[in-house]
């Protein structure tokens, strides 16, 4: 017997991976020892929890 999905975002990441998408929160990139923004490619101080230009910040 199969066992059945716990949540919808479960079923939704698993139609995702299949077809290609990476499902793993977003982080921050680095620039030499700086952040980089993954959404705008704001650069930031190694200490920044929140992007200054465009406002995004990692989901926890």
């Amino acid at each position: 017997m199969a066992s059945a999905q716990n949540t919808d975002e479960e079923l939704f990441d698993e139609f995702l991976s299949a077809n290609g998408h990476e499902t793993t929160p977003a982080g921050w990139d680095h620039s030499y020892n700086k952040k980089q923004c993954p959404e705008c490619g704001g650069i930031h101080d190694d200490g920044a929890q929140q992007c200054s230009v465009c406002g995004w910040f990692p989901e926890r």
